[in-house]
């Protein structure tokens, strides 16, 4: 029986035989697509060659491709672990032609590949062909059929709608019919009963899809209508995970060697068996699956957040938590110890696993301390609104109050539910549903953007000149509108550009496009599928015009100087700290730079110093840039330059060098050192588990730092009479200050007991309760040190109210008793009501309570509101 890792390898030797280019698999996480967060499909690093942005520089590739579906068009999430074949992270293994083979040919090796090398048998296979959508002109699709008919009887092609066999890449863009193949692993005697090609996409686990070739030969646009493509695409993805379990004879993707080791680990460590209790083995799914993707991203350069990318990993990474905690009984960290079985099985086909162990590890474990903390004080206030349905006499929580719990502390319906459950009680799903649908709502419309088709005026592809030139002629290649919130732009690409599209941490250039009198503002520039994109507020009258293209040169210098200083930076930090510092994000902008890093410390203040000064020396040196482009990756390995985890590097890149430092880097630099003018580091911190971050500013920007840290200085000499020894003057005062503070908080606690003393002899007995009620010009935390010293004096049938004034703002204090509390009297409720008159609010526990408000006239008013409410009103 093959492993994994050997039907990984065969797939690869196939096509490398079939004259196919193999190349490693891109980034999960995806830094150049603003349509995307992570690669959900092997096509996804195509992108660029399919939509003509970029020539291909091979005709046939072939990969196996990490992708992770978890959000949008592509979600899976809740299957997973539910069922035996969906995953968040998974392998796509697939193949491309660009041009050169079509339908004919994709079709041959993937029956070639499967029946021949795999020895599946072909009684077992189906394919599904488009069948055709007249209402836009499309017949079905007789061609591959054709080709299949030459391996397959008929009773085996199946006509497949639209939904199942018209893939498109998104709204508008790319698209064309596709063939999916697959495969019946029923026992014979169910085969008997009902035949294979009445099981193909009716959900059943055991006739499932192992493949889809798509034929792209459309391209969709904006008003719908369908244009043929001017390249034909083949675009392949086979399913990893549900091929290996094919061959190795099981039943469920989590049977095989992929996951197995995985689930072995999840046993031992929880002392629970796999296969026993249908619950603890959906939790042990989750949590091999997850285990997976959290590995993946964080090696890839996503850590978990609160925003975009982060928020969607630390939801599936709370997603595992929950399981372990509520059905493997794993009360404590536990996910991180998963970590070196992963490496031991994928390692091998991943490297970055193993070179980024010791940050995963750290990442997640702090995550699941973190989380495991949210979930303990989330357990706390269900119970609490547990407690208080019940007290008015209900057996159902709000919905409103069950998405709040969703909301801010990650608490899953279902978790919320079970222990429900196990209170006799319910939630109102309805309410929660709808508040969930409020939130969609929310994101669909911040999110919404409307895109007009491109406007082609010449045929080309954009040539960056930027490196060379802030300055150009140039036409206009294609244009198209957008609109998000309301706001219309235009999209722009012209054929030569000065222009930096944000990329790599730098901001994207800004500027100006001329032709005679008219100017057009480029308020941005991006890069989109490695097209760069000039964003405008309007459209030039003569879009088919010449035009000067300028970069606005005074904020692509300062960008410049904080982008190499980044390199410098990096370098010193490895000098300081160790070579284990690796990138982990940075942001260029004219203001300043922000550089994370991979370290498990605070960076010390002398650690920072010393940074600062190997930047700076190498600042005054005035190093020149030596910059090498198109260097073949080998040759710039060679050469020392430093790789980040997590991006794409071509057969050649372009290489930075400042002396000692270097590294690869698209972005653009100074000429030499000395223009950045002199670096200072203004701030250290912790981004996430073994992640630090510093941010810095160079040349004018640290001369303001330097002039404002002047002026603060000599202002301070003056406040205290220009005293030689500033720091030992100031620190008299403090002492002073400090001595004086002591005399005053003697001073209050003998008025406090003197206050304390006039209260209680001035109580009132009302129906055998001892009230203590004032109204003190005192500020309010002196009213709760009287009320719980008077408590802790008169323990029982006591019932205080104090009304005090602090900066002209009135506030009320509620203290009572335990027995009166017992007897059904609630300070926080009391209060709640009182404070109205002083048009404000309040609240607190059952014994002590506290208000704020506005209308200090209200306040003795108030203050006799809480007796009445408590029936002690004094006569």
């Amino acid at each position: 029986m093959m492993t994994a890792n050997e039907i990984r390898e065969s797939f690869k030797n196939f096509y490398r035989s079939k004259g196919h280019e193999i190349v490693p698999s891109a980034p999960m996480v995806i830094k150049d697509d603003p349509t995307l967060m992570f690669t959900n499909a092997g096509m996804n690093q195509w992108k660029d060659i399919i939509l003509g942005n970029h020539p291909a520089k091979y005709k046939r590739v072939a990969d196996s491709q990490k992708c992770l579906r978890v959000s949008g068009k592509h979600n899976d999430l809740e299957e997973v672990g539910h069922d035996t074949y969906h995953h968040t992270m998974f392998e796509m293994l697939g193949n491309w032609s660009f041009g050169d083979y079509f339908k004919e040919g994709a079709i041959d090796f993937a029956w070639e590949y499967l029946v021949d090398v795999l020895r599946l048998d072909p009684k077992d296979l189906y394919v599904t062909v488009f069948e055709g959508s007249p209402s836009e002109g499309i017949s079905r699709d007789d061609e591959a059929a054709e080709y299949w008919a030459k391996h397959l009887p008929k009773d085996h092609i199946i006509n497949g709608n639209k939904h199942d066999n018209f893939w498109e890449m998104g709204d508008t863009g790319p698209c064309g019919p596709c063939s999916e193949i697959h495969i019946d692993e029923r026992t014979p005697e169910e085969k008997a009963l009902i035949p294979g090609n009445k099981m193909v996409n009716k959900d059943n686990p055991q006739v499932i899809e192992i493949w889809n070739i798509v034929f792209m030969q459309f391209n969709r646009k904006a008003d719908g209508s369908l244009e043929p493509l001017p390249m034909h695409v083949i675009d392949t993805g086979m399913g990893f995970e549900r091929l290996v379990r094919m061959l190795q004879g099981k039943h469920s993707n989590y049977d095989t060697d992929i996951f197995q080791p995985l689930i072995q680990a999840i046993g031992e460590l929880s002392e629970l068996k796999y296969g026993v209790d249908e619950k603890v083995d959906v939790a042990m799914r989750v949590v091999a699956d997850h285990i997976r993707t959290l590995a993946f991203s964080i090696t890839d350069g996503q850590l978990p957040g609160n925003a975009k990318g982060g928020y969607v990993i630390r939801r599936i990474l709370r997603r595992a938590i929950r399981y372990a905690y509520t059905f493997l009984n794993q009360k404590q960290a536990f996910l991180y110890k998963l970590i070196p079985t992963l490496i031991a099985n994928m390692g091998e086909a991943y490297p970055e696993l193993k070179a980024q162990e010791v940050l995963i590890e750290k990442v997640i474990k702090e995550e699941e301390e973190a989380f495991l903390r949210t979930l303990d004080t989330g357990i706390h206030l269900l119970e609490k609104t547990i407690d208080d349905t019940k007290a008015n006499g209900k057996t159902e929580i709000s919905g409103v109050d069950a998405f709040t719990l969703y909301d801010t502390f990650g608490f899953p319906l279902d978790l919320t539910e079970l222990i429900l459950r196990e209170n006799g009680m319910t939630v109102n799903e309805n309410e929660f549903n709808a508040e969930m649908e409020k939130q969609k709502q929310r994101a669909r419309n911040a999110a919404a953007i409307e895109t007009g088709d491109w406007v082609n005026i010449e045929d080309g592809q954009t040539e960056f000149i930027g490196y060379d030139n802030t300055e150009c002629l140039t036409t206009i290649l294609r244009y198209r509108q957008v609109t998000q919130k309301k706001q219309t732009l235009y999209q722009i690409v012209l054929k030569e550009t000065p222009f930096y599209a944000e990329m790599g941490g730098q901001v994207g250039d800004t500027g100006v496009l001329k032709c005679g009198d008219e100017v057009i503002e480029v308020i941005d520039t991006k890069k989109e599928n490695n097209l760069p994109i000039h964003i405008t507020k309007k459209l030039p009258t003569h879009p088919e015009a010449k035009f000067i293209a300028s970069v606005d040169k005074q904020k692509r210098e300062a960008c410049e100087a904080n982008h190499s200083c980044t390199h410098l930076l990096d370098y010193a930090l490895r000098q300081v700290l160790g070579n284990h510092i690796e990138q982990k994000g940075s942001l260029v902008s004219p203001d300043g730079l922000r550089f994370d890093f991979s370290h498990f410390q605070k960076v010390t203040d002398e650690q920072l110093r010393q940074i600062e000064h190997i930047a700076n020396a190498m600042i005054r040196k005035n190093i020149p840039l030596n910059e090498y482009r198109n260097m073949p990756i080998e040759e710039a390995k060679k050469l020392g330059a430093i790789a980040l985890f997590g991006e794409k590097y071509g057969d050649e890149v372009r290489v930075v060098k400042f002396g000692p430092s270097v590294e690869f880097c698209g972005g653009t630099h100074v000429s030499a050192t000395g223009k950045i003018g002199m670096v200072r580091v203004i701030s250290e911190s912790s981004v996430a588990a073994g992640i630090r971050r510093i941010e810095a500013i160079t040349g004018e920007k640290v001369e303001e730092l330097m002039d404002n840290i002047q002026c603060t200085l000599t202002d301070l000499k003056e406040l205290f009479n220009n005293a030689p020894d500033l720091i030992g003057t100031i620190k008299k005062y403090m002492d002073e200050n400090s001595e004086l503070k002591k005399e005053v908080e003697t001073f209050i606690k003998e008025k406090v007991a003197q206050v304390k003393e006039k209260l209680i002899s001035n109580a009132k007995d009302i129906n055998g309760v001892k009230v203590i009620s004032s109204v003190l010009p005192i500020p309010a935390a002196s009213a709760k040190d009287i009320a719980f010293q008077l408590k802790g004096q008169i323990p029982s049938n006591l019932f205080v109210v104090i009304g005090s004034i602090e900066n002209n703002r009135p506030m009320l204090t509620v203290m009572i008793s335990d027995d009166l509390v017992k007897d059904g009297l609630n300070a926080g409720q009391i209060v709640r009501e009182a404070a109205k008159l002083i048009q404000g609010g309040g609240g607190g526990q059952p014994h002590f309570a506290t208000a704020g408000g506005k209308n200090v006239d209200g306040l003795s008013v108030a203050v006799d509101k809480v007796l009445e409410l408590a029936n002690l009103s004094i006569q």
